[in-house]
């Protein structure tokens, strides 16, 4: 199985640079796997297809503004730090910019001194650094004063209100990216979620490297996932053990609720609660355990997250649908439209 097996043609202005207002107004392209078919709607209409005794899975992550801009202290050169994992109260491990000029012993400055960082080792794995942050004061007012929201690297706007990059359901704080298929959610859309009788189950998985990092190797099975935190707590895994054995489906939205349930899910589709690093690559071939349907945004050719959305319905019928959201005008990416997978 190669990289190049998962390409397709996106034109450039089909790249979403902004989300859609209202957040749910954006549109739906609903697969249905049982026969092939594919129905264009409205995200709000993705109600109509979850059916009472459901559980819709959330990832409760919360974005931090994980992009900081500084200066070298002894040159003044410009330097960027993107926040990767906290590894302990003042160190992070972190992608620096420029690599080259930020070796360890480095010191650099943030708003004029508020915020000051020393380089510290190198972190093979990520090919970044851990950085330990020297302050006063509480680190995450800081972080929240100084930092920016690190949007990926095809969306040339800058966004104006941190808001938009969040989900209306984030809680916990840790994620260098947000999980975007959940961006399509509001409040009222979520409470017409309860009302048809699904039970929303929060979980969680802090979005990290993969996000940011491409598929290098051209043999699929030789790229390594970056780890990423993950958790499930009792109460989540006995709610959607009650629910399967009642005959409701395992709604995800977003794949990283996806790669977080199999992460805890037996062979047999029972999930385990826990919580610990997860690499897990869901890609064709490898068995989908406990997850029934996805709800997710529409990925980039020769990703990761492209081919998890091939191993749940098949490499050429997701290639297809694909072209065909791309000859219907959808928007893609981040910011962009939403698919459902039933």
């Amino acid at each position: 199985m190669k990289t190049s097996d998962f390409d397709y043609f996106l034109p450039e202005e089909q790249i979403a640079q902004t989300p859609a207002e209202p957040r749910d107004h954006a549109r739906l392209l609903v697969y249905h796997r049982a026969d092939n078919t594919i129905e264009h709607k409205h995200f709000y209409d993705v109600v109509d297809y979850l059916r009472p005794g459901d559980a819709l899975v959330i990832n409760e992550t919360k974005v931090i503004p994980a992009r900081l801009l500084g200066v070298k202290e002894d040159t003044g050169v410009p330097v960027e730090i993107l926040l990767l994992r906290r590894q302990s109260a003042n160190d992070w491990e972190a992608l620096v910019r420029p690599g080259r000029r930020l070796k360890p012993g480095t010191w650099v400055s943030f708003g004029e001194g508020l915020l000051r960082a020393e380089i510290m080792d190198n972190v093979q794995e990520i090919g970044g650094r851990v950085v330990r942050f020297h302050y006063e004061g509480v680190f995450e007012e800081l972080l929240d004063k100084l930092g920016e929201m690190p949007l990926p690297p095809y969306i040339h706007e800058k966004l104006e209100n941190k808001e938009l990059y969040q989900t209306v359901y984030a809680k916990q704080e840790g994620s260098a990216a947000a999980p975007t298929a959940g961006l399509h959610f509001t409040p009222e859309l979520m409470e017409k979620v309860r009302e048809k009788g699904v039970t929303i189950v929060p979980v969680l998985l802090h979005v990290g490297l993969g996000t940011f990092r491409p598929v290098k190797e051209e043999d699929v099975d030789k790229h390594v996932m970056h780890s990423e935190f993950y958790e499930v707590t009792k109460e989540a895994a006995d709610t959607l053990n009650a629910i399967k054995q009642a005959g409701g489906r395992i709604v995800c939205v977003g794949t990283t609720s996806v790669r977080t349930i199999e992460t805890a899910a037996a062979d047999d589709g029972t999930i385990i609660p826990g919580s610990g690093d997860t690499a897990i690559f869901i890609k064709p071939g490898v068995k989908v355990k406990a997850v029934d349907a996805l709800i997710t945004n529409f990925h980039l050719p020769q990703s990761t997250l492209l081919m998890l959305v091939s191993t749940l319905m098949g490499r050429d019928e997701a290639l297809a649908t694909y072209n065909t959201a791309v000859k219907e005008g959808y928007r893609f990416f981040s910011f962009g439209d939403a698919m459902m997978i039933e």
